[in-house]
């Protein structure tokens, strides 16, 4: 089963052109627009996910810290 696409056509787009960019500027390397947009897909594959579940360990944290908080606000309410 293939996998969603984390990225809408237009964020790819946008991803691909930084990333020819990105190596023509910094790298002196032309990229075709189709290679980039290879290089994007298998980036968004193989390493954006483990940026993406990164996202949600970091969202965990701050939603567990604030549900903390609220909490001890509710203790401090106690009669």
């Amino acid at each position: 089963m293939a996998q969603k696409p984390l990225l809408s056509p237009e964020q790819r787009d946008e991803a691909a052109h930084k990333i020819r960019e990105w190596l023509s500027t910094e790298q002196d390397l032309e990229l075709g627009r189709l290679p980039g947009e290879m290089l994007v897909e298998f980036i968004e594959q193989h390493v954006g996910r483990l940026y993406y579940n990164q996202g949600l360990r970091d969202a965990e944290t701050l939603i567990r810290a604030k549900v903390e908080d609220v909490a001890d606000a509710l203790y401090g309410m106690e009669r």
